[in-house]
């Protein structure tokens, strides 16, 4: 029998990860003369995009002697990223840390503890910068340097966030049997961009790659901005991002996300996050700019579930909001 230290990659819960359906949508935009799908990545067994570099993080860790039974690992993360490692750390035995901030949602903060995962909260934005990211990153700086075997995974640049959503890209591609003309891809450490960008270019697509980033975000050369919608955008531009990866981008403000998660929900019963509503905001901008016949994919990072408090709050957006988002409060 197999000890929990022995794992067998291809069994058990982390199997799982991936090959999310690829499914057909007629009702977001109602008559449409384009084709267009949405990328399920909600369904995988964490619940996000993020399980896939997170299995692959460990995995690669683990099997080239990185890390081992006593290892620690300590990451950064505002929630996906964080369920997905403590998921992966849950099946392999490993003791893990995540180093959150308070924007980071309740129901994140407990899915972590469910996991088993230790989460360290940040209180302040980081002195030099004001952002909660860099807070982050330094307190993961700092237990890196306190505690013994630790491993820090380090998303924001590890070459396996961008390898894992090659899986991502070659998926869509098999499934519509031909390449998309267009891909929607929201950002955040770049990962997702990356990979699919890389598969794109390895098999010769003609696919027009189409970045949807956060207004406040640095990414793309932006003015840094207050964003309260996590996970959407960056505050400090990750090691992974290249100005080549996409052939253009668009920006979405925290309210352009509201509507696009509370129309999708609304249209196609899909209740996602809230980077699948600004991929739904910056779609509507373009779709009338988009070639008939053409194939549309949007990949959908997660499920809403984790934005109850917030996106799916009536009372939360009319505080945050108001009449912009048609509230009468």
């Amino acid at each position: 029998m197999k000890t929990k230290t022995e794992v067998v990659t291809n069994h058990g819960v982390l199997s799982a990860v991936g090959n999310t359906p690829l499914i057909a949508l007629d009702r977001l935009f109602g008559a449409v003369p384009f084709r267009l799908y949405a990328k399920m990545e909600g369904l995988n067994p964490g619940g996000s995009m993020k399980d896939r570099p997170a299995a692959l993080i460990v995995q690669t860790a683990w099997e080239s002697g990185e890390i081992g039974a006593n290892s620690v690992i300590v990451e950064s993360s505002s929630g996906n990223m964080g369920i997905g490692l403590a998921q992966a750390c849950s099946y392999y035995g490993l003791r893990f840390i995540c180093v959150v901030d308070p924007k980071t949602t309740l129901q994140n903060i407990n899915l972590l503890k469910v996991y088993g995962a230790e989460v360290d909260m940040v209180a302040e934005p980081d002195p030099a910068s004001g952002e909660f990211l860099q807070a982050r990153i330094n307190r993961v700086t700092t237990l890196l340097g306190t505690i013994e075997n630790s491993f820090w995974p380090n998303q924001y640049s590890n070459p396996c966030n961008a390898i894992a959503h090659r899986t991502t890209m070659r998926e869509i591609h098999s499934a519509l049997g031909h390449e998309p003309d267009y891909l929607f891809c929201a950002t955040s450490t770049c990962g997702t961009l990356r990979g699919c960008s890389e598969y794109i270019a390895a098999n010769r697509l003609a696919t027009t790659l189409i970045a949807v980033d956060a207004v406040g975000s640095v990414i793309f050369g932006s003015e840094r901005g207050k964003r309260l919608i996590p996970g959407h955008g960056a505050a400090v531009r990750p090691a992974l991002f290249d100005e080549g990866l996409t052939d253009t981008f668009v920006l979405v403000s925290d309210l352009d996300c509201v509507l696009g998660c509370r129309r999708l929900v609304k249209e196609e019963a899909i209740l996602a996050g809230g980077s699948s509503g600004a991929i739904v905001a910056a779609l509507d901008r373009l779709r009338n700019d988009l070639p008939a016949n053409s194939t549309c994919v949007m990949i959908l990072p997660d499920r809403g579930e984790r934005y109850l408090d917030t996106i799916y709050s009536d009372g939360w957006v009319c505080k945050h909001f108001g009449e912009k988002a048609g509230c009468r409060c």
